[in-house]
């Protein structure tokens, strides 16, 4: 959605959940693939617990486990997104795609972050491919969940913002020239970073205008440099929202980041919300997480 729509459909923009819990968001009622409901989760989401069940299951990054898990998803999966029809019409958890370079494996990373710590970067970089490979084989989406696996341990880490950004950078150009020889995603997200770091104030409007997420050198790049730059999960998330674009993969990746940076500001009354939406019980498997990280 451009910034345009979001200021159409949110005059005052996005402030929260907007409207009752539970109910279809207006702008999708009558939606032949999805009728969203406020609160609701995405396929980011669903797919992200894939993977921690996957971990939980192996007690190691697997792709074919993860497959498994992914095979079980339902939300998304239409003609559409063809890096997940492609997978789930192929119905083979062992399956190594060989393209697409979008975020959809990058969003789902997280549980890699948790289980490897920031100083293992080989295996970061090992385990978010293992995680991307059953939809997402391009260098640009490897490298890009590399990035988002390793600024997500590292802030678990507590490392300060300037080394959270470091990591990142190291991990996707290990992926990406380990596949492809470039180093795209790695510059993208330091030339993000130095942007919104001279800005004195953050805007829907100004992002949208310079950064607008809407293809992989700038969906997973912008998120990373909001979860690095700001000091709110929630006000990252609002601010990608309001921003428009992949808005959802950007909150996501935002958020994780700047929850493990700063778990002082992830909303606990949204948090509430979400699991009274959809029953996720998200807090234990993150502690199931936490017990195997080495």
């Amino acid at each position: 959605m451009s910034r345009g729509r979001v200021r159409h459909w949110y005059p005052d923009g996005v402030r929260g959940f907007e409207g009752p819990p539970g109910t279809v968001i207006p702008r999708y009622i009558g939606n032949s693939k999805r009728e969203w409901r406020i609160g609701e989760t995405t396929d980011d989401t669903e797919r992200t617990m894939a993977v921690a069940r996957a971990i939980l299951q192996q007690q190691a990054v697997d792709h074919t486990a993860i497959g498994r898990e992914l095979l079980a998803c339902v939300k998304c999966v239409h003609p559409g997104i063809q890096s997940l029809w492609e997978f789930h019409q192929a119905g083979d958890p062992g399956r190594v795609a060989d393209r697409h370079d979008g975020c959809g494996a990058a969003i789902r990373v997280a549980p890699v972050g948790i289980l490897y710590r920031s100083g293992r970067l080989s295996d970061l970089v090992a385990g978010a491919r293992q995680a991307s490979i059953s939809t997402h084989g391009g260098p640009l989406a490897i490298a890009s969940a590399a990035a988002v696996a390793a600024a997500v341990s590292a802030a678990i880490d507590g490392r300060p913002a300037s080394e959270i950004l470091e990591i990142a950078e190291q991990a996707a150009a290990l992926a990406e020239t380990q596949q492809s020889g470039t180093r795209n995603i790695a510059d993208a997200v330091r030339a993000a970073w130095s942007d919104l770091n001279r800005s004195p104030l953050l805007s829907a409007d100004g992002l949208a205008a310079g950064h607008f997420p809407a293809s992989p050198l700038t969906i997973v790049p912008l998120a990373i440099a909001l979860g690095v730059a700001l000091p709110s999960a929630d006000a990252a998330m609002l601010l990608a929202a309001n921003t428009g674009g992949d808005s959802d993969s950007v909150a996501s990746i935002a958020a994780a980041i700047l929850g493990a940076r700063c778990p002082e500001t992830v909303n606990e009354g949204w948090y509430s919300v979400v699991e009274a939406v959809n029953g996720h019980d998200l807090a234990t498997l993150a502690r199931d997480l936490v017990r195997l990280r080495r």
